[in-house]
């Protein structure tokens, strides 16, 4: 299985375009130029648009198609976003993209088109308590959630896939602990279970998703930070697959936590933590579940680990040179 590694790159304003072999090993493909600060990517359901978020003035988004065989970009168009987007995500079908802005405190909807294409007129631009940092719908596509990090909430809303309108539900939002500050959220493969990076407290939130309401329930909290580390900055969280495990990463500390997953109940048992490139803020997952990468803001790099499948372990398997301040990966399975 050959699998295509997107890795944005703010300050050196380009996408590295990588091949990961099924034995670990990664090769070049292209470095895509982009039009200012690169930095949130989303990746359309189909696996055939990559979209990049620009947060450099104008704000704005790159519309790629992706070229099923060798996963090569060709740049469709850039449309105007109305602010400064720190997360892109599309709703189920593809048709939407969806948008938060830690700047702004908004998030917003915006129509794509048959041709992959984003819409330049929003559907829908929603104000949200300060510091929005992420936004995803459920896997009905019924509801969707916003984490605001500066608010200490995730916002629920109902979500009408055929209008791409979001509305609030009631309760409108569920609280984290106080200054824990929501950053990304990710559903659990099974539907039952959300989970939730906070970034300022170092914690991870299982939430149990009532999928007849759209509601979270609190499930727990766990520390996603080292020993001794003792200002947390928390950034990205991600799932295998096949939902047993969970990864987050730690900026200050530089390192990955594992956590293994109950599928049941969404407890998490800590794995432990695992140094990795310095100041990790982007990582991705392949879709087979056996390989892990992490980009280092500060390192200028890339490590792919295999995780082990039987206790979740990390092992350094290679590390490839990216562009400046690497900040997001995505990764998608070439047919």
């Amino acid at each position: 299985m050959t699998t295509a590694i997107y890795v944005s790159n703010a300050d050196s304003a380009e996408i590295s375009v990588l091949r990961l072999d099924a034995d670990g090993t990664v090769h070049p493909v292209r470095t895509v130029a982009v039009g200012g600060a690169v930095m949130p990517l989303a990746v359309s359901p189909d696996r055939r648009y990559l979209y990049a978020s620009l947060r450099s003035q104008p704000y704005s988004v790159a519309c790629f198609e992706i070229d099923s065989g060798t996963g090569d970009l060709t740049e469709l168009a850039t449309v105007p976003l109305p602010e400064n987007m720190a997360y892109l995500s599309t709703d189920r079908t593809g048709r939407y993209l969806l948008a938060a802005s830690y700047t702004g405190s908004v998030i917003s909807m915006n129509a794509i088109g048959p041709a992959g294409i984003v819409t330049a007129e929003p559907i829908e631009v929603l104000a949200t308590p300060p510091h929005a940092h992420s936004i995803v719908t459920d896997p009905s596509n019924r509801y969707l959630f916003a984490a605001v990090l500066g608010g200490d909430a995730i916002l629920q809303y109902l979500f009408d896939p055929a209008t791409g309108l979001p509305t609030p539900n009631s309760p409108a939002f569920v609280s984290t602990k106080p200054g824990a500050g929501p950053r990304h959220l990710v559903f659990h493969p099974n539907g039952r279970f959300v989970f939730v990076a906070n970034e300022l407290d170092g914690t991870v939130g299982s939430y149990e998703f009532d999928s007849g309401t759209g509601h979270l329930i609190t499930v727990d909290t766990y520390s996603a930070v080292p020993q001794g580390c003792s200002e947390p900055w928390v950034a990205e969280l991600r799932l295998t697959p096949d939902g047993r495990y969970l990864y987050v990463s730690e900026r200050r500390s530089s390192t990955i936590a594992g956590f293994r997953v109950d599928a049941g109940t969404g407890a998490l048992a800590p794995l432990g933590h695992t140094a990795t490139q310095a100041c990790p803020r982007g990582m991705g997952i392949d879709p087979s579940g056996r390989y892990l990468l992490a980009a280092g803001q500060d390192s200028g790099a890339l490590t792919v680990y295999e995780i082990d499948p039987d206790s979740g372990s990390l092992s350094p398997r290679n590390e490839h040179a990216l562009g400046r301040n690497p900040n997001w990966v995505e990764l998608v399975q070439l047919r």
